[in-house]
């Protein structure tokens, strides 16, 4: 909680910058808040930059998020600024720097063991699945990458995790074959 309140501290003019920028192109509110499962399965309120416009069509309905994502949304996005409010779910508690990215209670609870095996630790603001392809991957994909990092956890593979971040947001997101692999490889084997 410590690193995380002396990184909000630093990152202030980062924070403010980006509040102006998103009433600027797309109003209030600033923040999207939704409930996610955290450890344990206990709910709380995710905090992170809004990144998509309130748009409906003509029957109330919200337009899909391709129609609704603004062009300062994507860059949130696309270099994980838009997480940055989520330094507050981690000085709350709610969250670590490093875990399974949390997802809605709805979806954990479909996982059933897999979702209980999990929450055993709290989501992170990135995480092992974020560092090895992300959005490109499917929800299998990532539920083996996250149940992996359960198993195997680490100080050296959090640390690695930290400096993929940074490439991630730099770089963009590739898919990592090899550690695909070795996450079914496990989850098959149930190793621990």
């Amino acid at each position: 909680m410590l690193l995380a309140t002396i990184a909000l501290v630093l990152l202030a003019p980062v924070l403010l910058f980006f509040t102006v920028a998103v009433v600027t192109a797309m109003g209030r509110p600033v923040f999207f808040r939704q409930t996610r499962a955290g450890r344990g399965g206990v709910s709380f309120t995710l905090v992170k930059f809004r990144s998509m416009r309130e748009t409906c069509d003509a029957a109330g309905k919200l337009l899909p998020d391709d129609k609704r994502i603004t062009v300062l949304g994507r860059l949130l996005r696309r270099s994980r600024l838009d997480e940055l409010p989520e330094l507050w779910n981690i000085i709350r508690g709610d969250m670590a720097f490093i875990g399974p990215r949390p997802l809605l209670p709805e979806t954990v609870a479909a996982m059933a063991e897999d979702g209980i095996k999990r929450g055993k630790l709290r989501p992170g603001l990135t995480g092992w699945a974020q560092v090895n392809g992300n959005s490109l991957l499917t929800p299998a994909d990532k539920l083996a990458l996250d149940l992996w990092y359960v198993d195997q956890r680490s100080l050296a593979i959090d640390l690695n995790i930290l400096f993929r971040t940074l490439g991630v947001m730099i770089a963009g997101e590739r898919i990592n074959p090899i550690s695909l692999e070795k996450a079914y490889a496990c989850h098959r084997h149930r190793c621990g």
